[in-house]
């Protein structure tokens, strides 16, 4: 990887850091590699619990790609339909651990679609988030079209969507866009706070019900029950384990929440 996306870790966390302030955290094809390389780190390193995306600074998140270096995406955008993971770098790709997108300044475009690909997104003050891209004909190929009603639902997704209007931190939290505003500087700590929490949950109960409540989404309400069912013969030991925790004074009142 080069300087401009930086793969580190954190304690429990992966830290994923694009760059580019001159360009505000725009993507280029070089950059979007990198930003796979760093996904395919996280991946297979199994003491990275929890993957936290951000931009270097506090003016940008990322304000999508980089319009004024498009012939560096051509492998890439050569053929979009075909593409297994995505222009952005690993948009079309879904982790196997949980990612928090730390979002401070400009979150834009393919930006905007690289934090929704993330289950959690915390936000500094001040953020702006939006798909300003509608005004120049260029379309949401990184998710934004399906990722963005399945948090918001479609009334709200479609508002941004079409309009391609830019909302402020408050409105997008009201909305559920947003899990939290800290203040300006702090999204980067709170993501990894939120991170080491999740860490510290038995492992297996947390991703097999995060996996359900991925897969299950749109699914007739008894076959997401049974994709539910599925993972309990796999973790009932831990179940075990942890009523077996609570029931000794673990966790109660909040106790060891973690987040």
């Amino acid at each position: 990887m080069t300087d401009e996306v930086r793969y580190e870790r954190r304690g429990a966390a992966a830290l994923l850091t694009i760059d580019r302030p001159a360009r505000r955290n725009a993507v280029d094809g070089p950059t979007a590699e990198r930003l796979l390389e760093g996904y395919r780190a996280f991946e297979a390193d199994d003491d990275a619990r929890v993957l936290v995306l951000t931009g270097g600074g506090d003016a940008a998140f990322c304000a999508g790609a980089d319009l004024k270096a498009i012939s560096t995406f051509a492998g890439r955008l050569g053929d979009v339909a075909a593409g297994a993971e995505g222009p952005m770098g690993f948009t079309r790709l879904t982790p196997s651990k949980p990612t928090i997108a730390a979002i401070s300044g400009w979150c834009l475009a393919g930006g905007l679609e690289l934090a929704l690909w993330c289950d959690l997104r915390v936000a500094a003050e001040g953020a702006q988030l939006g798909f300003p891209e509608r005004r120049w004909g260029v379309p949401l190929i990184d998710g934004g079209t399906q990722r963005l009603p399945r948090v918001v639902g479609l009334g709200r997704a479609l508002d941004l969507i079409l309009t391609g209007r830019i909302i402020g931190a408050d409105e997008a939290l009201d909305m559920g866009l947003l899990t939290e505003v800290v203040p300006a500087g702090a999204h980067v700590t709170r993501a990894l706070e939120i991170a080491e929490g999740l860490a510290g949950f038995p492992q297996a109960t947390m991703l097999a019900d995060r996996r359900a409540a991925i897969e299950g989404l749109g699914l007739p309400l008894e076959e997401g029950l049974a994709l539910e069912a599925q993972a309990g013969p796999q973790v009932f030991q831990d179940a075990v384990e942890g009523a077996g925790r609570f029931a000794a004074g673990a966790g109660r009142g909040g106790a060891g929440a973690g987040v």
